[in-house]
């Protein structure tokens, strides 16, 4: 799918009570030869049960950063969470050991990521592979596990499963491998999937086929998701609430419909005139001014004020905090009406 004119959809609100993760105020850091430098910068967001999240945002803007920061997949050192906290059901992410880490992951938190044929280990069955996390996780064994493998073949639609689990990674189309990893994220029925680039490197008719089944997973399951995605378009069709990064930092969270409609920063503004459209007037798409800061030269004030339109000196000092209404808050000191 493709960022065209699509409008946003309409899905189920959230289930009331408090939030299934909360990131509150999350910064981390690399190490360098210059020194630290921060890759992502206070970022705070939420995910109710049965929510999709969408994460958006140019190439490099920290959205892949924050999401292995979750599950603390980066590697530490040089990596390091230098702030914040990351609060899933009772427990805090960013100061848990690594034995419950790995209990975690796989099991109450799955996980889709970008590249299925650098994720696959192409020396093992995707068989043996798909058991590994239901053999971790779970206390299926002999014949209940060797039911179960075929049966989540075809939960994400994947024909001839007995052959399929005999097989390797490169033996499978990029669809199937992407199936497969979704697969392997919902073996232990999670409670939240991180779904991370779902659909890079896919045809746009594959790509549809593997973001449709996971709509009718998350329906299925009541399985929350964090979708994270460079397509506008991916956003209108699949998540609830949007959260628009920018050079590490969120400028701006609310539902996904009513931001489409009404953005308030302009770098979000700016994002959603740039799309592809399908009908209208033809000519030249709407560009970005100016190239995005590399972490090591950020700005004290907003990341976006040399590009934006509307910045003035207190941009350029300040970093604005993210707030404004309770569904839908902005970092910026002059923000769209």
């Amino acid at each position: 799918m493709s960022s065209t004119d699509l409008a946003p959809a309409h899905h189920a609100a959230p289930s009331a009570g408090g939030p299934l993760l909360a990131v509150e105020g999350l910064s981390v850091e690399v190490a360098t030869s210059r020194g630290p430098v921060r890759l992502v910068e206070d970022v705070s967001f939420a995910i109710g049960a049965g929510e999709v999240l969408g994460l958006v945002g140019e190439s490099g803007c920290g959205k892949s950063v924050t999401a292995m920061s979750i599950l603390r997949l980066l590697p530490e050192p040089p990596t390091r969470i230098a702030a914040g906290h990351i609060r899933f059901e009772r427990d805090d992410l960013a100061r848990l050991g690594r034995s419950r880490l790995r209990a975690l992951r796989g099991g109450r938190i799955g996980m889709i990521f970008q590249e299925p044929m650098t994720s696959l280990n192409p020396t093992y069955s995707i068989g043996w592979q798909l058991s590994e996390a239901l053999r971790l996780h779970t206390d299926l064994r002999g014949a209940a596990l060797r039911t179960r493998l075929p049966a989540l073949l075809r939960q994400v639609g994947i024909g001839a499963a007995e052959r399929r689990l005999a097989q390797f990674p490169h033996e499978l189309s990029g669809g199937l491998r992407q199936r497969v990893m979704i697969a392997m994220a919902i073996a232990c029925a999670p409670r939240l999937l991180i779904a991370d680039e779902p659909t890079t490197a896919l045809d746009v008719t594959v790509q549809l086929q593997v973001l449709e089944l996971l709509a009718r997973l998350r329906r299925e399951t009541g399985m929350a998701m964090l979708l994270i995605t460079h397509d506008l378009g991916v956003i209108a069709g699949y998540a609830d609430r949007v959260a628009v990064m920018y050079a590490g930092r969120v400028v701006e969270t609310g539902a996904t419909a009513a931001l489409f409609a009404a953005p308030r920063h302009p770098y979000t503004q700016a994002l959603l005139a740039a799309r592809p459209k399908l009908h209208g007037p033809r000519g030249q798409l709407a560009a970005i001014p100016g190239t995005v800061p590399p972490p090591h030269a950020r700005p004290p004030g907003c990341p976006f004020a040399a590009r934006c339109p509307r910045g003035d000196r207190q941009c350029t000092e300040v970093m604005p905090p993210l707030a404004g209404e309770p569904a839908h808050h902005v970092a910026c000191w002059h923000p769209l009406a």
